[in-house]
């Protein structure tokens, strides 16, 4: 079948979180399994042109329709890890992808209901006519009210929608003035069986608006599908998602093993696996090669080589990553003979500024370092290094970073929320076989909750190493690839189709 993904990020081009990387891992199983695949992304000038094969215009002179008055754009098409991607280029004297960022604008608003317009415009124009429309957040929400608003109505009436929330805290609130801006009539759709916000009336809602005209909506976790239909979880669409339920599910996310793999993986000085390789004339596929890794993090960080538990920890620090958590962690590491290792950048300036503060503190200190800026090959190498790995998240709709961390012989220490919970099982307090556990868990998010998942940690490391090591290898032989996900997209799109 033939199907478009729209969206706002795309790996490794617009990484900002992991819809990027959920982007690229789907639409390449999708791709891989047989399936015409496309993409369609905004073309910001802060693209690393050099990840795009064979880049040239596809459509000189697109007419795409903004507040009164009908704008040209360009589109132009090139190869993203053997994809074709649609790049739009607007050329709307506010530049709406030249501002050096992809997100963080005041107008970000304004900026993708005009790419979701004009990117409608462009299937239509083009004669593109897949079999799904694949929309991811608020940013792309619009093209669900766009399409049987007012594209149906033209003809276009192939597709069906179908519409991913990868975080529901993002909702897309507007006022029906910017509806109006791109051809919809915003106070139409300002009821409450549309696109009306359920708490503040006089608000459109678009993640809102997805739910209600698309033909299936997912999020990125069986259990997270689960809390966004109570009160807390559901950020007031609970309501909506469970009037909609009947085709609204949790789709847990994959990971790319072609890119998150220590047997391969390009930034680390050894490879190693949890599967012995008799054959090999090289022994450097096994899980001792994991430590020569923490041996070369700990030299380039200037970190102590006595026997202690390196935890690490890749994240956006805002508050949803349970900021404190992470300090306690720090502490913890200090207090009970730990090392912490911190990647991660923060959008808040309180927070960066924060955490800036812990960092002239404990520069030099022979068990902490903390890098506040991103470094792809560092980030891999955290996760190689690693012996622990925390996700303390106050919610994590499905989260990426610790499936990574199993892979790389990391144990993860999460909270049960959201997609933790779906793939992270207590050894000790899940009821399950050890063979099918994998980390530490714990419930409440504070600093008796992660202390209590650290100390069993803790001591198993130091006293139990043979458990530890049998942990690392039954993480590390899950498969929490896209093979499977991928599979329950395509059911999900046929079973549209039949419809």
């Amino acid at each position: 079948m033939h199907i478009v993904h729209i969206a706002s990020e795309l790996a490794p081009l617009a990484k900002v979180g992991g819809l990027a990387d959920v982007l690229i891992g789907l639409s390449r199983e999708q791709s891989w399994k047989g399936h015409d695949v496309d993409i369609i992304i905004p073309k910001y000038d802060c693209i690393n042109s050099d990840d795009i094969r064979d880049l040239a215009v596809d459509y000189m002179d697109l007419l795409s329709f903004y507040n009164g008055e009908w704008v040209h754009n360009t589109v132009w098409i090139g190869w993203v890890e053997n994809l074709k991607v649609y790049f739009i280029e607007p050329h709307h004297p506010r530049h709406f992808f030249n501002r050096g960022c992809f997100y963080g604008c005041e107008d970000d608003i304004e900026r993708y209901l005009y790419f979701s317009r004009t990117a409608m415009e462009f299937l239509y124009k083009k004669r593109l006519e897949p079999d799904i429309i694949h929309i991811h957040d608020w940013q792309t929400a619009a093209v669900a009210p766009l399409y049987y608003e007012m594209y149906r109505a033209l003809g276009y009436t192939r597709p069906k929608i179908v519409f991913t929330i990868h975080n529901i805290e993002y909702q897309g609130k507007c006022s029906a003035s910017d509806l109006d801006k791109i051809g919809l009539n915003g106070t139409a759709l300002l009821q409450p069986d549309k696109l009306q916000d359920n708490l503040d009336p006089k608000l459109i809602n678009l993640v809102k608006g997805a739910i209600v005209y698309s033909n299936f909506t997912t999020t990125v976790s069986p259990n997270y599908a689960k809390e966004v239909k109570t009160p807390e979880g559901g950020r007031s669409l609970d309501t909506t998602l469970i009037k909609y339920q009947n085709k609204f599910a949790g789709v847990l996310n994959g990971i790319d093993y072609s890119y998150w793999n220590p047997e391969v993986d390009r930034y680390l000085p050894a490879h190693f696996s949890a599967r012995e390789m008799p054959n090999s004339k090289k022994d450097h596929n096994t899980l001792d090669r994991k430590a020569y890794v923490k041996k070369i993090m700990r030299e380039h960080l200037s970190l102590s080589e006595d026997h202690k538990p390196l935890i690490g920890c890749v994240a956006r620090l805002v508050p949803q990553k349970g900021i404190e958590l992470i300090k306690d962690t720090l502490n913890y590491a200090l207090a009970h003979n730990g090392q912490f290792i911190l990647l991660g950048t923060s959008p808040i300036p309180e927070i960066s500024a924060e955490f800036h503060k812990l960092k002239t503190k404990y520069a030099d200190h022979p068990d902490v370092h903390l890098i506040l800026h991103h470094q792809e090959d560092l980030a891999h190498m955290v996760f190689a290094a690693s012996d622990m790995f925390i996700v303390p998240s106050l919610f994590e709709p499905c989260g990426l970073t610790q499936m990574i961390a199993l892979k790389y012989g990391s144990i993860p220490i999460v909270r049960k929320t959201g997609g933790l919970a779906d793939t992270i099982f207590d050894v000790d307090y899940s009821g399950k076989p050890f063979e099918k556990t994998n980390g530490y868990t714990f419930d409440f998010p504070d600093k008796a909750g992660i202390e209590s998942a650290l100390s069993r940690a803790f001591e198993c490391w130091f006293h139990e190493p043979d458990k530890w090591r049998k942990l690392m290898i039954n993480g590390m032989n899950i498969d929490f690839s896209w093979n499977h996900p991928s599979d329950i997209y395509i059911e999900i799109y046929k079973k549209l189709l039949k419809t």
